[in-house]
């Protein structure tokens, strides 16, 4: 577990899925996504994907004053050899986005990235028609890097061009006062 004020990085479950059921089958989570969960089946489903990949760490984010699940997240793409690694599959219950939930779990994940496993470099990426995903990145401090044109298939069959955002080692003590300067406010 990773705790912080806001929020605690719990290794992700099935004891969570009754609790990530009830907060995330909301169609609009999943709208620009490359999966879609839309029952409690496919959540059940959806975990046990995050669970059995060997380069993913998957998490439940727990809002620690209402002691109820927020949503998810994961260290994924996991290259140790390279050091580095992606942070994504994020999504939080519509009550929980924009409350600081997000700005305190990527400033959790990036420090033990960074600091407790000595990585080089994080990736984030989203897909394109996720404004509000690219502007969190923005936000937090990562620097865009360029977009793969053509590079997913959706749960739609929609075809994603996907932005990729990055923050390495250099970078992190600067990202790192900046989240903290977020969080205080």
């Amino acid at each position: 577990m990773i705790a912080g004020n806001i929020v605690q990085l719990e290794p992700l479950s099935m004891d969570h899925q009754p609790e990530l059921s009830a907060i995330g089958l909301d169609p609009s989570l999943w709208d620009v996504g490359i999966e879609r969960v839309t029952s409690p089946e496919e959540m059940s489903a959806y975990i046990v994907r995050a669970i059995a990949d060997a380069k993913t760490q998957a998490f439940a984010v727990r809002h620690r004053a209402t002691g109820r699940l927020a949503g998810s997240t994961r260290y994924m793409n996991m290259e140790m050899a390279h050091r580095r690694l992606e942070i994504g599959s994020t999504w939080y219950a519509p009550e929980f986005q924009r409350t600081g939930v997000n700005t305190e779990c990527k400033y959790l994940l990036l420090t033990q990235a960074f600091e407790e496993m000595g990585l080089n470099r994080v990736e984030l990426k989203t897909d394109m028609l996720n404004l509000r995903s690219q502007n969190a990145m923005r936000r937090i401090g990562a620097k865009e890097e360029g977009t793969l044109r053509r590079h997913m298939v959706t749960w739609s069959g929609r075809i994603r061009d996907t932005v990729y955002f990055s923050v390495i080692r250099e970078e992190w003590p600067g990202v790192k006062t900046h989240l903290e300067e977020l969080m205080a406010r």
